[in-house]
C-alpha cells in the first residue's frame, strides 16, 4: 500500500478539466477544518459537499443540508460516512457504490488520496465520539418508547 498512498508529507495536485489544483488545496483545508471540528455542519462547506458528490462517489441527498442529515445527525451515519476515508485496510471503498474508482480516478486521485491521509489523523477519535453519542441516543429512545408503551427499564408498570 505504501506506493499507492505515498509517503511524503507535503501534497501536489494537479490541475485537471473540472478542478484546479487551487481548487484541490481549499477542498483540502476545508476538509481538514471540517474533521478537527467534529464534522459540526458549521463546518461543512458548499465547496466540500460538491467536491463530494462529484469525485467522491456520494449521491447529492438533494443537497448540502440533505446531505449533512444523512451521514451526520446519527453516530452510525457518521461512522458509515468516516469509512471511506480509512485507508488503514487498503483502499477504501466508495460507501454508496461499494467501489474504488473514486480514489483510483487518474484526475482526483491525488485530492482524494490526501483526504484519506489528512483524514487519518482524525478517524480514530471521530469514530470513538460517533460510537458514544450514537450510544446515548439509542438509550434515550429505548426509554422514550418503553415508556411509550408504560415501561420502564427492567420492569413493567
Amino acid at each position: 500500500m505504501e506506493s499507492f498512498w505515498g509517503s511524503t508529507p507535503g501534497f501536489n495536485f494537479k490541475d485537471v478539466k473540472f478542478m484546479s489544483a487551487e481548487e484541490k488545496r481549499k477542498v483540502l483545508k476545508q476538509w481538514e477544518t471540517f474533521l478537527r471540528n467534529d464534522c459540526t455542519k458549521d463546518h461543512f462547506t458548499k465547496l466540500l459537499y460538491h467536491h463530494l458528490i462529484q469525485h467522491c462517489s456520494f449521491i447529492a441527498h438533494y443537497d448540502l443540508h440533505g446531505f449533512y442529515a444523512t451521514y451526520f445527525e446519527e453516530g452510525e451515519d457518521k461512522i458509515r460516512f468516516l469509512s471511506q476515508f480509512d485507508n488503514s485496510n487498503g483502499i477504501p471503498k466508495s460507501v454508496e457504490y461499494h467501489m474504488t474508482y473514486w480514489i483510483t480516478d487518474e484526475d482526483y486521485c491525488d485530492i482524494n488520496i490526501a483526504m484519506c491521509q489528512v483524514a487519518a489523523k482524525y478517524i480514530t477519535q471521530l469514530i470513538a465520539a460517533a460510537r458514544q453519542k450514537q450510544r446515548e441516543v439509542d438509550i434515550t429512545r429505548a426509554k422514550l418508547l418503553l415508556a411509550k408503551h408504560g415501561l420502564s427499564y427492567g420492569k413493567e408498570t
